[in-house]
């Protein structure tokens, strides 16, 4: 049978999820092998370096930059604290002293002749990484980290913004067609991960910030809505580490695109569900992918594939897809031929394509490159 690779999205109902959470740096793991987590479980933990902070001692004093070691109060590696005196000189003949206070509280880390500054690296900044998923810790990497695994329901999706965060599973419209307006918004949001259909409206994710939700789930949001949400154009930027009160995971694509009806079908199935999820995504090499992870509280043992066993899968006849350019961007439909040679394009290029059969039975031949694969 013809066989061919192409990127793909994950939606299936039963899958073994494992994530690795490391630090930035190493410190300290506190959990053990074996140990069971909840999404804000702290697993590991370090300390990042505080701020450099130049301060200009040979300016402030008025001495050339060779006399500033004899000034100082406090010597490299000393501690000091927010306002403290770190450096003094007198002038005409003792009568008038002139001091430099700690800007921060911190370390003295270096004290140049030649440039008449000192460095003080301000306060370690605590970091915490936690488990993500309700799972069970199955390896831990001694300072660095550890990894998380749990059966779930596993969702991905083509666009996200913010970071993780987690919440009960709410469904807000009647069907994957519906468009989530701030109108189906309320108090009873709070704290939900809350999902539309085809579209979520700007107004619709500022009322959901409003009322404390964690999270949205829709099948499209419209590009200028990101910009004005954002305040920015986004380019080709990794996203993730936003601050905005909220994670978005975008199913579909841009504009308005109903959510693909298994997609809609297996959340509102879970409905009420602790649900984590995480809307960093990064296009370029080295693809991130927002996804929704529902755990399954009765999972352990369950038959099904593994994150890594669905990695790489092959596209082939009856593979479902979806089509993610013009002119049929963002239609689904199933792999119907996959001829081996290369076809004269439009363009005049010439590329292997594949036939899709769409769901109305209408049939066309579109270039490999432009369909990823719904891997299920």
């Amino acid at each position: 049978m013809a066989h061919a690779y192409t990127p793909g999205l994950k939606v299936t109902e039963r899958t073994l999820v494992r994530k690795k959470r490391i630090l930035p740096l190493k410190g300290e793991v506190v959990v053990e092998k074996g140990e069971k987590v909840v999404p804000d479980r702290v697993v590991a933990r370090t300390h990042l370096p505080g701020d450099v902070i130049p301060i200009n001692v040979a300016n402030i004093l008025g001495l050339p930059p060779e006399d500033v070691p004899e000034c100082m109060k406090k010597k490299e590696g000393e501690k000091v604290e927010k306002d403290e005196v770190i450096a003094s000189s007198k002038s005409f003949f003792g009568l008038f002293k002139s001091q430099v206070k700690a800007p921060e509280k911190g370390i003295v880390e270096n004290i140049s002749n030649v440039t008449g500054q000192v460095l003080l690296r301000g306060e370690p900044h605590p970091v915490e990484v936690k488990a993500y998923l309700d799972g069970e810790v199955v390896e831990t990497y001694p300072e660095e980290g550890v990894m998380v695994q749990t059966w779930a329901t596993f969702i991905q999706g083509i666009f996200g913004i913010g970071g993780e965060t987690h919440g009960e599973l709410l469904i807000l419209t009647e069907d994957s067609s519906g468009v989530l307006t701030d109108a189906e918004i309320d108090k009873g949001c709070q704290g939900k991960i809350i999902v539309g259909g085809s579209l979520v409206t700007y107004e619709a994710l500022q009322k959901a910030i409003e009322v404390g939700a964690r999270g949205v789930v829709a099948g499209g949001f419209n590009d200028k809505d990101l910009r004005e949400f954002l305040g920015y154009d986004l380019g080709v930027a990794i996203t993730g580490s936003e601050e905005l009160g909220i994670t978005l995971v975008i199913t579909e694509g841009f504009g308005e695109i109903d959510m693909a009806e298994k997609t809609f079908e297996l959340l509102k199935s879970k409905e009420g569900k602790l649900t984590c999820i995480n809307g960093a995504t990064q296009i370029r090499a080295g693809v991130i992918r927002p996804e929704v992870v529902i755990p399954l509280q009765d999972g352990t043992g369950l038959e099904g594939k593994s994150e890594e066993d669905l990695e790489g899968i092959g596209l082939q006849v009856g593979s479902p897809v979806r089509v993610i350019r013009q002119p049929y961007f963002g239609r689904l439909g199933k792999v119907s031929a996959l001829p081996p040679q290369l076809q004269r394009l439009e363009t005049e290029s010439k590329a292997r394509v594949l036939e899709v059969e769409f769901e109305d039975g209408e049939k066309a031949i579109i270039p490999r490159a432009n369909v990823e694969t719904i891997e299920e």
